[in-house]
């Protein structure tokens, strides 16, 4: 009897042992599933790890405490036939795959099968279907990974030691995190220089013949000489006051109805960016919490009844892209639940950039009959709701539009105009399943019906004063989307590069708002001085075209490297020459130390400047340090100095404090109100009044 053929035997090798326990029940008994947990080789941490004498090549060591995992794994690959290696379907995991035939020197194992699999979605479909599609590794994506981690290093190799030397060790300079610091000082600044601008509105409160309740219109302009609106704002007290004496007297009828149908279309599903704006924005969740929890829906959660499920698709995606599969599911799904006048009859296209990421597909559930409400009680509470979350993103991005009556009533009285509005849902659509933050419907504004033989009645008029308001402070989610639009970033670097801008203490998050640090302040003027092309938002996105161009073979990674790096040495070898003649840490000052009569210098910590004592090691003595800006407090007549609250964000207080509660977000000015005799403060080079009722403002005089 001949010999039974010997069964071959397979090993996949994931990136995160997560996928482990989800992969192996999909496969048979001829295959094992290790993890590399993540990347198993690396540049080097004590050195630059670039030979930029010897065109620029990479010097790549194993990750220290990775011996004994890569022991483990040749003993796998030694019992294998076929090796396939599975890690994550994007640059970085395509060059983890490489890295791991280096590490295991697969390429000289001529006697076995070496296969790059990917699958967007962790289910048996997904994974067995990979299987049949193996393919090499696409040196491509690998190249453009190899080249952003360069562009990286050179440039937190070469500018990080300037920052160590002039303010303190530990802090860094980082290619896309220095551009976001550098974004969200801009808007500070424009927030800083913001002028509130005065103006108006005018409501009219009427009531119809026959019906009680009184309803309230706007002003909006008048009739002009052809007869046609002529919209009008409101600038001062004064223009109102005209208004209302013009009117005084005069009836109000209705001058024109009319009635519209609107559409407000389904959403796209989601990408990285928008899940971690509405997460943000829905779920309170910071941008580092929704990638850790997706990840964890993406590798399997353990499910009652079913074992490890995977939940979702792959998480790192800028493509907008459905499967056939997916949509048909998505259609057959809707038409049971919902009826076939919910379902989106023409479909959508969103925008996707780049090759790599639209090789993706949207962020969706794996599996449709997984409803968020009857795997509720096997997920912890904030997997369950950025789960139903991306669920109902989903089947709502399948749907028909929801559908508004509008209609739209002009008031006169005379030659003015006053409008109102109100709009009544024909057909809830999408929205039945899901509901954007910022498109939440704001209720009707007309509460009674007018046509154009309503006869009016006045009642009183309503008129209130406003300021303009300054833009507001960045969010993680607004940042998010800001990076987004202008190109920098890709959606692997979001999170981690706020977490990273976070955790040096060059940003503070207070009530979901981003503050600029002193500590960042410091950085981000250095870097703007030094290296103005590093902090550019529009040179860091061309790089990030550089970057799609070598993933699509286009563009050859050395030759980036090569036309960065020798502009780069130059700014570093001109920013440590300028930089010697700047003082910016060891300041000394006219504090003097308590223990043994020293002038205390100003010193940086870890949240910003203190006082330390030059006599280290020998005096220990530390105090906090106030900054005085010659301003006394209006209420106690003690300096006004600057500081920070305990996340680390700067304002104006008063050094009498506890005792005096004074405290202002703007800088103080020593010049007293003219009109109002109230503290004036700098915004940019004007100064305003504090108090709001006065509104005075003056250009700040020349030091």
């Amino acid at each position: 009897m001949a010999a039974a053929r010997k069964r071959k035997q397979n090993l996949v090798i994931v990136e995160s042992p997560a996928k482990v326990k989800t992969i192996k029940k999909f496969l048979g008994n001829n295959y094992d599933v290790a993890a590399s947990y993540g990347h198993v080789r690396d540049l080097p941490k004590s050195r630059m790890g670039i030979d930029v004498d010897n065109d620029y090549e990479p010097k790549y060591i194993t990750i220290r405490g990775k011996g004994e995992l890569l022991a483990d794994l040749r003993k796998k690959v030694k019992k294998a036939d076929c090796i396939y290696l599975a890690t994550d379907p994007d640059r970085e995991g395509e060059a983890i795959s490489w890295h791991l035939i280096a590490a295991l020197k697969l390429d000289e194992m001529k006697d076995k099968k070496i296969s790059r699999i990917t699958f967007n979605e962790i289910t048996k479909r997904a994974v067995t279907e990979s299987l049949k599609n193996a393919r090499d590794i696409d040196t491509n994506l690998v190249d453009a990974q190899q080249t952003r981690r360069i562009l990286d290093r050179v440039v937190g190799y070469r500018i990080s030691p300037l920052l160590w030397a002039k303010v303190k060790r530990g802090l860094s300079a980082g290619r896309v995190q220095s551009v976001a610091l550098r974004m969200i000082g801009d808007r500070e600044d424009e927030i800083s220089a913001f002028i509130p601008q005065e103006y108006w509105t005018l409501d009219a409160v009427l009531t119809a013949k026959g019906q009680s309740k009184p309803f309230t219109v706007h002003y909006c302009g008048r009739i002009g000489e052809d007869g046609k609106p002529v919209k009008e704002e409101l600038e001062n007290k004064e223009h109102v006051t005209g208004i209302i004496e013009a009117i005084d007297g005069a009836r109000f009828y209705v001058y024109d109805v009319r009635k519209s149908e609107r559409t407000r279309k389904s959403p796209l599903p989601f990408t990285t960016s928008t899940l971690q704006q509405e997460a943000s924005k829905a779920l309170g969740f910071s941008t580092q919490k929704t990638m850790r929890i997706a990840q964890q829906l993406y590798e399997g959660v353990e499910i009652k009844g079913s074992g490890t499920v995977a939940l979702i698709t792959y998480l790192r995606t800028d493509s907008t892209r459905i499967s056939a599969e997916a949509q048909a599911a998505a259609s057959d799904y809707i038409l049971k639940n919902y009826g076939s006048e919910y379902l989106l009859t023409q479909e959508k296209n969103g925008k996707s950039e780049g090759k790599i990421q639209d090789a993706h597909e949207a962020i969706r559930p794996t599996d449709l009959t997984n409803e968020p409400a009857s795997i509720k009680d096997s997920l912890s509470r904030d997997q369950y709701r950025l789960y139903r979350l991306i669920w109902n993103r989903f089947i709502a991005s399948r749907m028909s539009a929801a559908r508004y009556e509008v209609l739209q009533v002009k008031v006169a009285a005379d030659k003015y105009l006053f409008n109102a509005s109100q709009s009544r849902q024909l057909f809830d659509g999408f929205q039945c399943v899901y509901t954007q933050c910022e498109n939440e419907e704001k209720g009707e504004k007309l509460s009674v019906k007018l046509d154009r033989d309503s006869v009016l009645n006045f009642v009183e008029f309503d008129p209130k004063q406003h300021f303009t308001q300054p833009p507001p402070h960045y969010t993680e989610a607004s940042l998010v989307k800001a990076l987004e639009e202008q190109g920098i970033g890709r959606p692997s670097t979001y999170a981690p590069t706020i977490t990273t801008i976070l955790a040096r203490h060059y940003i503070v998050k207070e009530d979901k708002n981003l503050y600029m640090t002193e500590m960042g302040e410091v950085v981000n003027s250095m870097m703007m001085r030094a290296f103005p092309s590093i902090v550019d938002p529009a040179f860091t996105a061309q790089m990030e075209g550089l970057l799609d161009g070598v993933a699509e073979g286009t563009v050859k990674w050395k030759t980036v490297i090569e036309n960065f790096y020798p502009d780069l040495d130059e700014a570093v070898k001109q920013a440590e020459i300028d930089l010697e003649k700047v003082k910016i840490a060891d300041e000394e000052t006219d504090e003097v130390c308590e223990n043994c009569g020293r002038k205390m210098v100003i010193k940086y910590g870890p949240h910003g400047k203190f006082l330390a004592c030059p006599g280290f090691p020998d005096c220990h003595n530390t105090k906090p340090y106030y900054e005085k800006i010659g301003v006394l407090c209006p209420k106690c007549g003690k300096e006004i100095v600057v500081k920070k609250t305990k996340k680390g964000r700067k304002y104006y207080g008063c050094l009498g404090n506890p005792e005096c509660d004074f405290m202002s977000w703007q800088k103080p000015s020593a010049r007293k109100c003219p009109e109002c005799g109230g503290m004036m403060l700098e915004k940019g080079n004007r100064l305003v009044c504090e108090n709001r009722d006065c509104g005075h403002v003056e250009n700040k005089p020349e030091e």
